[in-house]
C-alpha cells in the first residue's frame, strides 16, 4: 500500500509536508508502472521499462521532510504522457478523424507525443491504431487529473506564500539514442531546464546548478532538454510561479539491465536530500524577501 496523504488508485499519489511548509512542490510524472488493463501494447516489458523514470519519486521522497509537497504518477508515460500537451498527438496513431485541433511537437516526430507511437526507434508500441474514444479516456482518466493535482498543489502553496517553486523530476538515459536530438552523445550527471529562461527566476535554476556542482556533479542547462509541458504550463515567473525540470543520469543510480537500484542509489539519494534541504531554505528566504 502506498503511503500517501492523497491517493487516486492507478493514477497518482501526493505526500504533504510533515514539518513547517515551504513553497516547494516536486512532481515525478514518469515513474509509474501501474499498467492499465486496456494497455494492449505489442512490446516487451524490458522495452517498456526503458521509458520509465524508475524510482525518481523515491529519490525525491525527502521532499515532505523539508516542508515541500511531493506528487507522483502511478500510470506509465508510455500509455499517456502528462509531460506533453493534449493536442501534441500523432494523427497517424488515430483510427479515423480526431475531433479536435492537433498541434504535434518536435518529440511527436520521434513517436513520443502525448500518446506514444514508438517505444524505441522503429519499434511500434501498437499493432493497430487507437480510436478517438480510447485516447480521450486516457486524457480524462489520467492526464487531466494529474495536471489538476499538480495545479492544486502549486495553487495552495502560492496562495499561502505569494510564490511557489516547482521541481519537475525525471531521469535520462546515459547516452542519447535515435529517439533524441543528442543521438550518440554522452550526457552529464544532471540537466536543469527552464525553457531558455522562460519558466523561472534565474536565481532558482542558478542556485540548483550551484548545489549540484558543489556536490561534484557535472551539470548542463537546457541541453539536451529544454523543459516540456509540465514546466511550461504551470509556470509564470512574473506571478511568482517558478518551474525547473531536472533530469538525472540513470547511470548514477540504476542498473540498466535489471532496472533495479544500483549500488549508487543511496549516495545519490543522500545528495538529493541535501539539495532539497537547501532548495527549501532558498524558497523560505525568497518568500521572506
Amino acid at each position: 500500500m502506498i503511503d500517501a496523504d492523497h491517493l487516486e488508485p492507478g493514477v497518482l499519489y501526493r505526500r504533504d509536508p510533515f514539518v513547517e511548509p515551504v513553497p516547494l512542490v516536486v512532481d515525478s510524472p514518469h515513474n509509474g508502472t501501474h499498467w492499465p488493463t486496456d494497455f494492449d501494447h505489442r512490446v516487451t516489458l524490458d522495452e517498456l521499462m526503458t521509458s520509465v523514470d524508475a524510482y525518481v519519486d523515491e529519490l525525491f521522497s525527502h521532499t515532505p521532510a523539508v516542508g515541500g509537497t511531493l506528487l507522483a504518477a502511478l500510470f506509465p508515460r508510455a500509455y499517456i504522457d502528462p509531460n506533453r500537451a493534449e493536442d501534441d498527438l500523432d494523427a497517424a496513431l488515430i483510427e479515423g478523424a480526431w475531433p479536435y485541433p492537433l498541434n504535434p511537437g518536435e518529440k511527436t516526430e520521434y513517436g513520443m507525443g502525448v500518446v506514444r507511437r514508438y517505444i524505441l526507434k522503429g519499434r511500434p508500441l501498437y499493432d493497430r491504431r487507437l480510436t478517438p474514444d480510447e485516447v480521450l479516456h486516457r486524457l480524462d482518466t489520467y492526464h487531466r487529473p494529474y495536471h489538476a493535482a499538480l495545479a492544486g498543489a502549486l495553487d495552495h502553496a502560492h496562495e499561502r506564500f505569494g510564490s511557489v517553486f516547482h521541481l519537475n523530476a525525471h531521469s535520462m538515459k546515459p547516452v542519447g539514442n535515435a529517439m533524441n536530438v543528442d543521438d550518440g552523445a554522452a550526457r552529464p550527471d544532471v540537466v536543469l531546464s527552464d525553457r531558455e529562461g522562460e519558466t523561472t527566476d534565474p536565481a532558482f535554476i542558478d542556485t540548483l546548478a550551484s548545489l549540484f556542482c558543489g556536490l561534484g556533479y557535472a551539470v548542463a542547462i537546457n541541453h539536451p532538454y529544454k523543459g516540456a509541458e509540465l514546466v511550461a504550463r504551470h509556470s509564470d515567473p512574473a506571478a511568482g510561479r517558478h518551474s525547473v525540470q531536472i533530469e538525472l543520469n540513470r547511470a548514477l543510480y540504476l542498473d540498466s539491465e535489471s532496472f533495479e537500484r544500483s549500488s549508487g542509489f543511496a549516495a545519490l539519494k543522500a545528495d538529493l536530500d541535501t539539495v532539497l534541504d537547501r532548495a527549501a531554505a532558498f524558497t523560505r528566504s525568497y518568500s521572506a524577501a
